[in-house]
């Protein structure tokens, strides 16, 4: 099969994520503050999209605080760098189970387990332009912990996304998450074209060898739009092969800590290789204006 390289590519940074990575490096930012100022300087380096979660500002923990929300996104908006801003709705999914023997209860420090419109709190809040929308349950590396996305949850946050008028991004960490978000576009939950972003390499979803990347992406609609990435040191390799395939590209923080072998890498300099990679390739590094109009979204004003 020839290649059909995409040959206008946009670039999303994921700035910090949910992961314990936050004492691993000095360039994981925690408060709004340091997320948006890496954000911004992740914009500058060609990225057009932030994909961005908060955390607390002392511990660097995960957090779901609409106000840390509320001040990561006007920081963003009101600076004098143009980006499109893509929140996670990725927390309150967490189930970590008590172990093999004893599953119940359910380890309750860590389980943070809410209902759809929790989970969506902040997007009312803050209208991004893009929110995430993990399609699926599955396994993640920890012994106990569950991510988990029922089809029912998925139906009530994916029409609440839907009627704020926010674009969801659906991320499909394995094959039938495919297969369930084209199922949500059917039931008219969703609105076509959808926007995918395809997850490899995380335990214990799609692994990130090329032949289970090629069959997801020979499952995305042709008239859909795409992303992919992997982790770790697969993250430049995923960006040629992401665009070779025909896609778009993910890079940041979120999924890799390193520019290259003990060195420690900040969001800007992980874009910055991207689009080396990108325009190496032949292919040209779309802005958020010109993402805009690929994916139907409305600049909006600070909240």
């Amino acid at each position: 099969m020839p290649l059909t390289m995409n040959r206008g590519v946009f670039i999303t940074a994921a700035i910090t994520g949910s992961g314990a990575t936050q004492d691993r490096s000095p360039h994981v930012p925690r408060s709004p503050r340091e997320i948006a100022d890496s954000a911004i300087e992740a914009a500058k380096a060609g990225a057009a999209i932030v994909h961005c979660h908060v955390r607390d500002p002392k511990t660097g923990a995960p957090s779901r605080d609409l106000a840390l929300y509320r001040e990561l996104t006007n920081r963003i908006r009101s600076s004098e760098v143009d980006v499109v801003l893509n929140l996670t709705t990725g927390m309150g999914g967490d189930i970590v189970f008590g172990g093999p023997d004893a599953p119940l209860p359910f380890n309750d420090a860590a389980t943070d387990l809410v209902g759809a419109a929790e989970r969506v709190a902040h997007i009312a809040e803050c209208r991004p332009e893009i929110c995430t929308l993990d399609c699926g349950t599955m396994n993640f590396a920890e012994a106990d912990y569950v991510m988990t996305n029922t089809p029912g949850m998925l139906r009530r946050m994916g029409g609440m996304i839907a009627e704020l008028g926010v674009k969801p991004e659906i991320e499909a960490f394995d094959t039938g998450h495919l297969w369930l978000a084209k199922e949500l576009i059917k039931e008219g939950v969703l609105t076509p074209p959808a926007l995918i972003q395809l997850c490899l390499g995380v335990p214990w979803g799609a692994p990130n060898d090329l032949n289970t990347f090629m069959a997801m992406v020979n499952n995305v609609p042709q008239d859909w739009h795409w992303s992919a990435f992997s982790l770790g040191r697969d993250q430049m390799p995923y960006v040629a092969a992401s665009v070779l395939a025909g896609g778009n590209v993910r890079v940041g923080l979120e999924d890799n800590l390193y520019l290259e072998r003990g060195v420690l890498a900040t969001n800007a300099q992980l874009v910055e290789r991207a689009v080396t990679i990108i325009e190496n390739l032949g292919a040209n590094v779309l802005g958020p204006k010109a993402v805009r109009a690929q994916l139907g979204l409305q600049k909006r004003a600070p909240v």
